[in-house]
Formats: C-alpha cells, structure tokens, sequence
C-alpha cells in the first residue's frame, strides 16, 4: 500500500549546522502519527520542509504524496495540496474576529465584494465541527489559548486539509484542555484526517498516536507501531537521548534548612483592566535550601502572584507584606528586586525571557550589567568570562557564544534564561514553567541544575502545571485556586489526586 505522505532522504543544512541528515519518514492515511525527539532533533525543520516554509531546493530528497513527487516553492503550494500546520506560537490575529480568522486569505466573494453573511454562517459550521461553543463575531483576543487552538484548528479544516500538522497543540493548555484536544483529532481522524502530532508529552503521544517516529541529532532513529504496543515512556526516552533515564527526577536528600528566607503575609491583589481581585489574602514562606512548588489550574493566579512579587511590571494594586531574611521588603520595580536577590524566570522565554536578535554571551549579562561594567564602560572581556563559564557550567549546547538566542533549541534557549538570572546571585530563584516546551532529556539538565542550586543554598520557588513535576521536585507544595492558596502539602502527603481536588474546589 503506498504511503499518503513520503519524505525520502530529506538533507537541511543551515551555515555550520546540518539540522537534518538523511531522513526518511513515512505516514499511512487516516493515521495520527507522533513525531518526538529532543529539542534540536530536527522535528520542526522536517515539518517547515513538509509545509513549504523551506521551499524546494533549500533542502535535497524527496516529499511525495499518493506517491506523486512534490516540490513546493512556499507554503501556499503546500496547502493547495491539503497540508496544513499549527505552531505552539498561534498565527491568528487577536484584533480580529473568529470568522475573519479562519477565512483570512480565503475569503468567500459575491462578485468583487466579501460575502460576509456566508462567511459566518460557514464559520458557525466549522465551529461546530470542532465544538467550539463560541460566537463567530467574538473577537479571538477575548478567546482562552484553548478555544484558540481551536479556532486554528477550524480554520485548517476549513481548507479542505489532509494532513494537519500540530507542533506542541497542549503546552500551553490545562488538562481538560488537553483532553478535549486529543479527543477533536480523534474524530477528525475517524473522518479521514490524517494528523503529525509533535509533542514532548510522551504520554498524551502513546495515548493517541497509531505510530511514532523518533528523531536524533537530524536522523530517524526509528518508527514504532503504537497499536501493537511497541512504543512506552522508557522506550521512547532510550531512542531520543540516546540513553537510559531511569528516574527523570534526580534524585536528592530533602533536607532544607530552618531558616526562613523568603515570607509573604496578607498578599493582595487587583487588576486593574479587567476590575477585579486576582490575588486575595495570600499566606506563604520559602525556606533556605528548599523548592517549594505552586500547583494551580491555568488562570488561578500562581504566575500573577510571581509577578506582584517581582516589582509588579504589571501594574497590579497590590497590597500586604514581604519578608526577605526577616526584613520588610518593597519591591517597586524588577530592578529592586533584583538588587534585593530576588530573580523571575517567565514562564514565556521567547517574549519576556529573552532577546532572540541578540547572541548567547548578551543575554546572559542582560540583568546584571554593572557586574561587568567598568566605569559605565562595558567590558568586553569580562562579558565573554562570565558567558563562557555559564554555557560550560549549565551545559548549553552551542557552536559559539556569539551565536543568536533565536537559533538555539527551547532546552538551550531555557538554559540562557537560567544563566541570565544566576548571574545576578540570586537568594530567591522564581521558576514560572520551568521545563515547558523542552524535551526530556533538557528536563532532567534543568531538574539536575535546581538540586545543585538548592544544595548551595538557594531558595526556589517552582511554577508548574504538570503535577509529576510538582511531586518530583518540590520539598512542600502550595496549591492556588481563584487567586487563594487552598492548601500546603508536605511532599510526603501530596498526591495528584489531591492536588487536583484542592485546584478544583475553588
């Protein structure tokens, strides 16, 4: 049986780096297929060549579909022939209504004018095929990032696709979110859509996909039948990495001093924009030498809180008490915090972590500045020691220190965002979705850098909405729902269980 879709020897090469060498990947019609490897493994690279990102002759082997060989000069070839993406970073236009979105570049015309009656009535018929419960003239920045998924979804479908291509459809989504996702791309499926999941959830790939294909340092390692229970989390670790991990939470001895150093009492606060409470009465304290975890659905208010905390860039009302080793702190800006040796790292590295157009060595002296400043001069010299010894001692994988940000993979990219904050010393360490959108191998890096920081004494506070991460790294574990923390769990008595009835029960 010919393959609905065939990459044969597929060769991209970027200056100094070969992203893809001599892979060979194939899908059956009607299958979800599952794409995993590590960051940098070449996955998107082979999507962007798929979906005519990297055009024909950018790249050298073959892509036949029904195979017909293809040579897409752009993307626009590409969907004419029925494949669409979805990236992790949505392409809708929030000032826009749902309808216009999903028929942008595809209007429906009566004569020269938009037919703009039929566009939302076919708009209503999309939504519906995706059980979107929303109203087409509903502006999309008024919409969660679930419901925009969505939309992008319906706006793929509306273009008559065959192979819909999802690059990290659930990192940024609640559980229930995820599910109704994974459940959408089951009944599109069933009526003939053929689906390449990218994800680092390796459990939500097994749970859905039909195969999977595991990619290396730009090499196919190996494609597995899911159906006939080849594929499971140690086997698909073993292929992407190369190696065994055992245990992907490090193991370490809990044992984190007395010492408060880090307390927080009667914290409030209010949103001015949306004119309402976002934080009410929060009661909390971080001792020396401990990770203490923040569970919460999305929208509970753990990353606001992280955020009122660190010089409140948002603007928030605020109000209540902070403590840093026992003396009353104001933070009214990140830089008095930092000053202080209380450091964020945002759960959004591309948008608020980091400067994409500028090298490794700048974004890790970014916050720390006056560090390697020599009478308001900047020291070259100095920049280059402190991002050598960063990039060695926190493993980034890199060909030089000179090279853009944006060029990295996410687990490199996370780690420049680590080091950024590391180099201002700090005592207090705020981790907002420390490991999302990395893969496995990155994690267990990242995991490994927190017990050495802890065990030096620092303090972290970790953000986190996958709760075996919570329950593997975390010394105590508060839970935040509706802007309140309803509980505080020693480690030993924290389960999923109730973890998620706490974040529910709100």
């Amino acid at each position: 049986m010919i393959p609905l879709l065939e990459m044969r020897n597929i060769t991209k090469e970027f200056p100094g780096v070969k992203a893809l060498d001599n892979v060979s990947f194939n899908i059956r019609e009607g299958e979800i297929h599952g794409l995993v490897g590590e960051n940098g493994a070449g996955k998107s690279t082979l999507m962007k060549v798929l979906s005519g990102v990297y055009p024909h002759g950018t790249y050298t082997g073959e892509i036949l579909l029904n195979g017909t060989l293809q040579e897409f000069k752009g993307i626009s070839d590409s969907e004419h022939a029925g494949i669409a993406i979805i990236y992790q970073e949505l392409a809708l236009v929030p000032e826009m209504t749902v309808y216009e979105n999903i028929f942008l570049g595809h209007e429906i015309h009566r004569g020269l004018m938009i037919d703009w009656n039929e566009t939302i009535k076919r708009a209503d018929e999309m939504l519906k095929r995706v059980k979107l419960d929303v109203n087409p003239e509903t502006k999309v920045k008024d919409l969660g990032v679930g419901k925009q998924q969505l939309v992008e979804i319906a706006k793929a479908l509306n273009r008559d696709v065959k192979i819909l291509i999802m690059d990290e459809p659930t990192a940024a989504l609640n559980e229930d979110d995820s599910a109704n996702l994974l459940n959408l791309l089951r009944e599109q499926r069933d009526h003939g859509v053929t689906c390449i999941l990218i994800s680092h959830k390796l459990r939500e790939v097994i749970s859905i996909a039909d195969s999977i294909t595991v990619l290396r340092d730009g090499k196919t390692i190996c494609t597995l039948d899911n159906q006939a229970g080849e594929a499971s989390e140690p086997v698909l670790i073993k292929h992407m990495v190369g190696r065994e991990i055992t245990n992907i939470y490090p193991a370490r001895e809990h044992h984190p001093s007395e010492e408060i150093v880090f307390e927080v009492k009667n914290w409030n606060a209010y949103h001015p924009q949306l004119d309402r409470d976002i934080l009410k009465d929060i009661h909390f304290y971080v001792k020396k030498g401990e990770i203490v975890g923040f569970a919460g659905l999305m929208g509970s208010g753990r990353t606001e809180l992280a955020l009122s905390l660190f010089g409140n860039p948002g603007g928030y009302h605020v109000s209540g008490e902070v403590f840093l080793h026992g003396k009353k702190m104001h933070f009214g800006h990140p830089g008095e915090a930092i000053k202080a040796g209380v450091a964020y790292l945002s759960e959004d590295r591309k948008g608020n972590g980091l400067i994409l157009i500028q090298d490794v060595k700048q974004n890790i002296t970014l916050a720390n500045l006056r560090k390697i400043a020599r009478r308001g001069v900047m020291d070259n010299n100095a920049e280059v020691q402190v991002a050598t010894e960063y990039k060695d001692s926190l493993n980034i994988r890199t060909p030089s220190i000179e090279q853009l940000v944006g060029n990295l993979s996410g687990g490199n990219q996370q780690k420049v965002c680590l080091g950024k904050w590391l180099f201002v010393k700090p005592n207090v360490l705020i981790l907002d979705e420390p490991t999302r959108g990395i893969d496995v191998g990155a994690k267990y890096e990242i995991y490994t850098i927190m017990n050495r920081l802890i065990q030096e004494g620092m303090s972290i506070i970790m953000i986190s909405s996958e709760l075996p991460e919570i329950l593997g790294m975390s010394d105590r574990v508060y839970v935040v729902s509706g802007g309140k923390i309803v509980g505080e769990l020693p480690i030993e008595e924290a389960t999923q269980e109730i973890i998620m009835d706490l974040a529910t029960d709100y």
